[in-house]
């Protein structure tokens, strides 16, 4: 009952549209019927686009999508049959651009998708890189910061090294001092001898000078030049007669 109906409404609807429609549009029907019949697309198999169709209705069951098929059908039945929407020029272009859309969503999807993913992928392997690169730099740190667990006991050591050094350097400074103050000492006690060597060959000189003075003084008195000829001339006497014996 139902379908007869339906088929009934669809006629009255097809034989009230047919003045509507202007003639021009029929040869691009006409062209684009030809067009499909001479494309080399493969067909989709029915099965499986009238399965998608049902996929796409509104509905968890079988029933219940049908029954909005039926009723969505009834409401277009009911408007084109009373007049309440009439099909025009308006309404192929709306329909052709709806195809349009569906088809730059339903193949232009995937391909965006693909490319999303792709861009997606593509930061996702920067940002991993990069995570990865960061890892190993910390873990760079982490060994070479481990290297340097002895830096401790190193530091004590040449702290003690340090500190030998610096009692060897003051040892050394005060073994310089006491030998500078050595040979200041030295110096001052040559100075002194050569002081008082200098003292004595003066007193020398001025006891032989005033000597020598005297005995020339002696020599210039007749008495004393007359006891050393007489002197002589007993020494000469003695020998003489030492000789002789």
């Amino acid at each position: 009952m139902a379908s007869r109906l339906a088929r009934s409404a669809v006629a009255s609807g097809a034989a009230r549209l047919r003045p509507s429609l202007p003639l021009r549009t029929l040869p691009a029907l006409t062209s684009i019927t030809s067009y499909r019949s001479a494309s080399t697309v493969p067909a989709e198999d029915p099965k499986k686009k009238a399965q998608s169709i049902i996929d796409s209705l509104p509905g968890n069951s079988l029933v219940s999508k049908t029954a909005i098929l039926s009723s969505t059908a009834g409401v277009a039945i009911y408007a084109l049959s009373n007049e309440y929407y009439v099909v025009n020029e308006e309404t192929i272009v709306a329909l052709c651009l709806l195809s349009v859309w569906t088809a730059v969503f339903k193949y232009g999807g995937p391909m965006y998708k693909e490319w999303a993913d792709g861009q997606i992928n593509k930061i996702k392997g920067i940002l991993n890189a990069a995570r990865a690169d960061h890892t190993e730099a910390v873990k760079t740190r982490i060994e070479s910061v481990q290297q340097l667990g002895s830096v401790v006991d190193i530091t004590k050591t040449l702290f003690e090294v340090s500190k030998e050094t610096a009692q060897l350097e003051a040892k050394a400074y005060e073994l310089e001092q006491s030998t500078a103050l050595a040979a200041e000492a030295k110096a001052v006690l040559d100075s002194w001898v050569r002081y008082e060597g200098q003292v004595k060959i003066r007193q020398q000189k001025e006891l032989s000078e005033s000597i020598i003075s005297k005995i020339q003084k002696e020599l210039e008195n007749p008495k004393v030049l007359q006891q050393i000829l007489q002197q002589s001339v007993a020494d000469v006497e003695k020998i003489v007669s030492s000789k002789a014996q």
